[in-house]
């Protein structure tokens, strides 16, 4: 399967769908903060101007499974029938940081409820003719477990355990990818964790030695799924479908210490990681989440399309580049306004403003990124 048929357009956008409760039990619900909930077809309409024909959007599975098994698809039929209509190609986050309040997800239980859900979703798209559609079963295993397992940051608000909460998502994963091909064997699977950069404070061995280990960690995520390590999981090649790298500004830094911001010697260039990246996993690539803040908006772009051609020039299989969030939104913690996106709030009516130097530096990108976006390297079938 090449360039064309798996993703409809080389720059994507990324909708923020975030549905994770706080550490103050407050449950955040960034598909209708940002108003895409409820705009959603005109937010896809909005994107024929730049070129954009693909999209990463969200379930809120929270919403969808308030009684165990029983779906109320009612929050996103209208999504469906929006990108149908418009002819986009959405990528389905199944599970972006929340789930249901009644769940403990720690337990198998957890797993268990999780592939029911995924496999009824999948049986819903192909009741309506979408037999191969491109799914993102949990999103950010990696950054979830420590936020939510390690710090306590996010639900499930603990606190050293991120190890096994990893393993109890990578478990969710693998049984929901396994219940999806049974109802639609042609699925494909985007598996997205955060790519990093981390490098030692000082010449000595221990802290050169930690600073490795960290920066290694990136990839246990993707080594359980396939079952490189702790097969007992039920990881397996197969499970490792896509693979989805996040990257940001904020992704490098000293271990225990500063950020290294881009443009600094030791900022290491994108298409380096990338190319380790695909050297270990041998699969496509999508640069699943990139973005940056305000005016640092239009260089980030600038920057990371001259490091994905740079890669591709490489023989690095790079699929797409989508932008996230791709709607200014509320910050999680104190609901700041956050510039990041090409479009602003909707107003009473679901318009929404471009910001437009990203408008259009991202519609030059997409016209050029499409030019060159079938390359046969890139095949590749799980």
């Amino acid at each position: 399967m090449d360039h064309e048929q798996l993703i409809h357009s080389f720059v994507m956008a990324g909708y923020e769908c975030s549905a994770q409760r706080r550490r103050d039990g407050r449950r955040l619900d960034m598909l209708h903060a940002t108003g895409h909930a409820r705009w959603a077809e005109q937010d896809y309409q909005q994107l024929a101007a730049l070129g954009v024909r693909s999209v990463r959007d969200g379930l809120r599975w929270h919403l969808i499974d308030r009684r165990p098994y029983q779906y109320d698809w009612s929050e996103v039929l209208p999504m469906i029938a929006a990108a149908r209509r418009t002819g986009i190609q959405v990528v389905w986050d199944l599970c972006h940081y929340g789930y249901p309040d009644d769940l403990d997800i720690w337990r198998p239980a957890f797993v268990e409820r999780f592939a029911r859900f995924a496999a009824a979703f999948a049986s819903l798209l192909a009741d309506g003719g979408e037999h191969a559609p491109l799914l993102s079963p949990i999103n950010e295993i990696s950054f979830w477990s420590w936020a939510g397992g390690e710090v306590g940051y996010f639900n499930p608000c603990a606190t050293g355990r991120g190890q096994e909460l990893k393993h109890q998502l990578v478990r969710a994963s693998i049984a929901a990818i396994q219940a999806i091909r049974e109802v639609v064997p042609a699925a494909r699977f985007l598996q997205c964790d955060p790519l990093i950069n981390v490098l030692p404070t000082s010449r000595r061995a221990e802290h050169i030695a930690a600073a490795e280990a960290y920066r290694l960690a990136q990839y246990e995520s993707w080594d359980l799924l396939t079952g490189r390590s702790w097969p007992g999981l039920g990881g397996q090649e197969a499970c490792l479908d896509i693979v989805g790298a996040n990257f940001y500004p904020q992704n490098q830094w000293y271990f225990s210490g500063e950020k290294i911001p881009p443009g600094h010697a030791d900022f290491r260039p994108l298409q380096g990681m990338l190319s380790e990246l695909h050297q270990r996993y041998q699969r496509p690539v999508l640069l699943a989440e990139t973005g940056a803040e305000d005016t640092a908006r239009v260089p980030w772009l600038c920057y990371v399309s001259a490091q994905l051609q740079l890669a591709r020039s490489r023989g690095v299989p790079i699929i797409g580049l989508c932008w996230y969030p791709f709607l200014d939104y509320p910050g999680w913690d104190d609901d700041r306004y956050c510039p990041t996106g090409v479009f602003g709030y909707p107003d009473a009516s679901g318009s929404r403003a471009p910001f437009h130097p990203l408008h259009l530096a991202l519609q030059q990108t997409s016209a050029q990124m499409n030019r060159q976006h079938c390359n046969p390297r890139v095949s590749h079938e799980p």
